[in-house]
């Protein structure tokens, strides 16, 4: 099992969590919404629950819940900043389907 980041987006967490003045990671997950059935979570973390698994990639500590962990094993995840846009993009292998803004997903 395993969860990767870019180094644009290590960098950019690195940078939050450097602004923010707190925090041991950030957490993802998965939740749901959109017109996919399911979406992308992420913030910051201060503590990790008994139940997390806890990746490190680039020196950044990701931590994922069990149930989300099915739907996320094997994400990478990049920060894309195109003109005014930018934020992070996930590519999931799980993931079988998008909507057509890019939101939700389906496996």
């Amino acid at each position: 099992m395993s969860i990767t980041l870019t180094e644009k987006a290590a960098e950019k967490v690195n940078s939050s969590l450097t602004s923010r003045g707190s925090g041991i990671g950030v957490r993802l997950a998965v939740k749901t919404t959109g017109c996919s059935g399911l979406g992308y979570s992420m913030e910051f973390v201060d503590n990790i629950n008994e139940d997390d698994v806890v990746f490190d990639a680039k020196g950044v500590k990701i931590i994922i819940d069990n149930k989300s962990l099915i739907y996320l094993d094997g994400t990478k995840v990049n920060y894309v900043k195109e003109g005014l846009n930018e934020g992070f993009s996930f590519i999931n292998p799980n993931s079988k389907a998008e909507c057509g803004c890019g939101e939700s997903f389906t496996v």
